[in-house]
């Protein structure tokens, strides 16, 4: 006997909660990681600085101050763009569930344009359809059974549109073929749409990048700290601060995984396809 829909619903919630908190586990010790590895880098950076200094006359000092603001003005550059970045793409990913909920739910509405003997199978193929496409993104992180359920789509997808073009040469009329073709085309290039902004992410050797410039910064700044008491204030202060953003950033990146999620607006698509009942 199947399991009620409920029952399922709330199983496939809990494991995307628990998918979401590993997900979180894993970019939180990746920010811990980098948050100790900057507090090494000062305090190492410091002690070479001291030694320095020790070595040098009574009285003289260095002053590197431009080359150190470069770097760091280079760390916050690189942190403002790949921030703002995933920001980006996370408004888009939410625009562009927005989008598709507009887009089933016009081409299922212009199907009443169609021939009334066409419509039911129609209807029933559409409901599959928004099933398959609400799997493929209730799956994550499972990629395999994510891409069944992309693949299954597709072959809904190529369904729909040969029993919509079917019924169209059943209707000479040509409004209809423009206003019903016209919306299936539509629905399906929104597909590959979401499908490319759910995998366009920055290359790894950025994120490599901003965590090597954070190292060399903490590096730096540790030298320039040398022969004066230590703060734990601006120490702790400056690594937790660059490793926060740096776990916001990830975060934010991937919203299908994180604490910082996309899910929320999907529920159109849910309401979507409640009103196909």
């Amino acid at each position: 006997m199947p399991a009620e829909p409920r029952v399922v619903d709330q199983f496939s919630s809990r494991l995307v909660e628990e998918a979401a908190m590993s997900f979180a586990l894993s970019i939180s010790l990746v920010a811990v990681g980098l948050f100790a590895a900057m507090l090494l880098a000062l305090e190492l950076g410091r002690r070479i600085g001291t030694r320095r200094l020790a070595a040098l006359p009574p009285g003289t000092s260095w002053e590197i101050g431009t080359l150190d603001g470069a770097v760091f003005a280079l760390l916050g550059l690189l942190i403002a763009f790949t921030f703002s970045g995933a920001v980006t793409r996370f408004e888009a990913r939410r625009h562009l569930v927005v989008e598709e909920t507009n887009a089933i739910g016009t081409a299922y509405l212009r199907l009443d344009l169609l021939p009334v003997a066409a419509q039911p199978a129609l209807r029933d193929a559409f409901r599959r359809y928004l099933d398959a496409r609400l799997e493929v993104y209730r799956s994550l992180p499972d990629l395999v059974a994510a891409k069944q359920a992309l693949a299954r789509s597709v072959q809904i997808q190529g369904e729909i549109w040969r029993g919509a073009v079917a019924a169209c040469r059943a209707d000479p009329t040509s409004s209809t073929t423009i206003l019903v073709l016209g919306a299936l085309n539509a629905m399906i290039d929104i597909t590959t749409a979401r499908t490319m902004v759910a995998e366009n992410h920055p290359p790894a050797v950025i994120f490599a990048m901003l965590f090597g410039l954070a190292l060399a910064s903490a590096l730096l700044a540790g030298h320039g700290m040398a022969g004066r008491p230590r703060s734990w204030i601006h120490v702790i202060g400056f690594a937790a601060a660059i490793a926060t953003a740096a776990f916001v950033t990830l975060d934010i990146e991937f919203p299908r995984l994180g604490l910082i999620r996309v899910d929320s607006f999907d529920r159109a698509l849910i309401e979507l396809r409640s009103g196909m009942q």
